[in-house]
């Protein structure tokens, strides 16, 4: 049996012993508690017990003082009627007893009540003894009697011990409720972390031990899996350096040896322009799977963040941008002293992106703009130009999955890793990416 199956079939096995013993229980406490009301009923205070001590003291002539004491002691009240109904004498009987009684009334007390009082019967030979007991003591049927006492504390009884049993539902639901929750929240919380691409060590212990063990195993493969690949793309870069190199020191020792025609140079020119192009490619492929992979813990301090972007533009206006671009800073007074707990290198890293990105798309030029406000008392950066903005056929791409991220085989994906690795540094400091259509340009919101 698998082991959630076999988890929950124990869970229910258990419920089911569990309502058999409330049931048993039940069945205890109505004995026990109604135990005492039936001994009261049928020991020496019961009518049967009472009538068998006095029956004897009783006679047409009169009733004995030991009989008007048992008697008084169980408020109980007597008559005796002679052969003809009339009442020889009384004790104690309510001031409704009438003197006489005919043969028609004989015949409606020995149903067991006189004029609501329930009465109990002893013919003797020479007369009928009844002893009455107070109105709603006693319900009467033919053959037996019962405690209207008892009778009406039955009701409660039952709703008591439906309350209980409710509550003892209540608590063993609770008790099992939290228990498979503690049983079942760190597997979920592992398949999460899983989900989200990290690392999952669980006890292996208790009665869900073995998915515990196959999430483990799972967290394992896939590791072994992401580190592999890393390893990959970090071999392959370290590869493709080496020769990357010579071919950027060789195309420029073209480019300028003076008695290399244009045309020549014109192409060693080109050579290097696309091997600095592949040189970044591989930095972006090792910053990227580095991110991706959580394989290096963010070392972060706590930075000034105007102080940042103000260093960021100052390195970008004196490394020289080519005329048809210029790039501009905003900081709001709001803003001015925040500070951010990051990794310096990578957001500048992600501003760079974002403004090469500005550049790339911008043949003909434009201006760039760089803004930091606040946004719900944290830091926000807006990267914006005035450009020729996104057209549909960019707009349809930029809705492809990467290459990257793809599942599937499909030729028609989504290349370039400058704005996946901006978004990929910004959720790393747990900041959020929005890029909203604009009329013109392009702009991008980093949150954090």
């Amino acid at each position: 049996m698998r082991p959630y199956l076999k988890y929950i079939s124990k869970q229910f096995s258990r419920l089911i012993l569990l309502l058999c013993a409330l049931v048993f229980i039940n069945i205890i406490i109505f004995i026990t508690s109604f135990y005492k009301i039936v001994k009261t009923d049928y020991t020496k205070s019961s009518p049967l017990q009472v009538f068998s001590a006095v029956q004897d003291d009783c006679s047409i002539s009169g009733i004995s003082n030991s009989a008007q004491n048992i008697l008084n002691k169980y408020n109980v009240w007597a008559i005796y009627l002679d052969l003809d109904g009339n009442v020889m004498w009384n004790h104690q009987a309510p001031s409704d007893i009438s003197d006489k009684y005919l043969i028609n009334d004989i015949a409606v007390i020995s149903k067991g009540y006189l004029n609501d009082y329930p009465v109990f019967l002893h013919t003797n030979d020479d007369g009928l003894l009844i002893l009455g007991y107070p109105k709603d003591s006693y319900f009467k049927l033919q053959s037996n009697y019962f405690s209207i006492k008892a009778l009406r504390k039955l009701p409660l009884f039952l709703l008591t011990l439906l309350l209980l049993d409710l509550a003892i539902i209540i608590l063993i639901y609770l008790r099992s409720k939290n228990k498979f929750i503690s049983n079942i929240k760190p597997i979920i919380d592992g398949i999460e972390s899983l989900a989200s691409g990290k690392p999952v060590n669980l006890a292996e212990n208790g009665q869900l031990s073995e998915v515990a063990e196959s999430v483990n195993r799972a967290s394992y493969v896939i590791n072994r899996q992401n580190e592999a690949r890393v390893n990959w793309i970090s071999g392959v870069s370290h590869d493709i350096r080496t020769p990357l190199s010579l071919i950027l020191g060789y195309s420029d020792k073209i480019k300028n040896q003076p008695l290399v025609d244009d045309e020549i140079s014109k192409y060693a020119d080109i050579i290097g322009q696309n091997s600095i192009r592949i040189k970044d490619l591989v930095s972006d492929l090792n910053l990227f799977s580095m991110l991706e992979y959580n394989m290096q813990p963010l070392e972060l301090s706590y930075i000034r963040i105007s102080k940042l972007i103000r260093s960021f533009v100052a390195n970008i206006i004196n490394e020289g941008l080519d005329e048809p671009y210029s790039i501009s800073l905003e900081i709001a007074p709001s803003a001015e002293l925040l500070e951010l707990n990051c990794n310096e290198r990578l957001i500048e890293r992600a501003l760079s992106n974002l403004v090469n990105n500005s550049i790339r798309h911008n043949p003909d030029g434009c201006d760039i703009t760089i803004e930091l406000t606040t946004h719900e008392g944290r830091p926000q950066i807006i990267v914006s130009d005035n450009g020729v903005g996104v057209s549909k056929d960019m707009a349809g791409e930029q809705k492809k999955p990467h290459y990257f991220e793809a599942l599937d085989e499909r030729l028609d994906l989504r290349h370039g890793l400058g704005l996946i690795i901006v978004k990929q540094i910004i959720e790393a400091h747990g900041g959020t990416v929005d890029t909203p259509e604009v009329s013109t340009g392009y702009k991008t919101i980093l949150s954090f």
